[in-house]
């Protein structure tokens, strides 16, 4: 792989640390403990609002998820075995790369 294209895998992937920084920002109060007082909201919106703040810790939990695997590329383009399969060493199929750089693992790997 070429410095070129070594570099445009960890712009995009600093780019997503960055939109995912501001999606965290924006589903914050979405997170927020929902008040449970009768007079201020009916039983409905209640539990509307205690499922949309359920899918937004959700969603938080899965941008953490996302933010481990792209530090894990970022470490790997360093220690220069980025675009290499983590379980056995293959090399990642350009394409793969294009579309998820953050993606660890060969096809196969992956399969089982």
């Amino acid at each position: 792989m070429t410095d070129a294209e070594l570099d445009q895998h960890r712009s995009s992937l600093l780019a997503r640390l960055v939109e995912l920084d501001e999606e965290d920002q924006r589903g914050q109060d979405a997170r927020k403990t929902v008040e449970l007082d009768q007079q201020a909201i009916g039983r409905l919106s209640r539990m509307d609002a205690l499922q949309n703040q359920a899918m937004a810790k959700a969603q938080a939990t899965r941008r953490s998820a996302q933010r481990v695997r792209i530090n894990a590329a970022l470490t790997r383009i360093e220690t220069s075995e980025f675009g290499y399969c983590t379980d056995c060493g293959e090399s990642l199929e350009p394409s793969r790369l294009a579309a998820d750089p953050s993606i660890p693992k060969c096809l196969s790997c992956t399969r089982g």
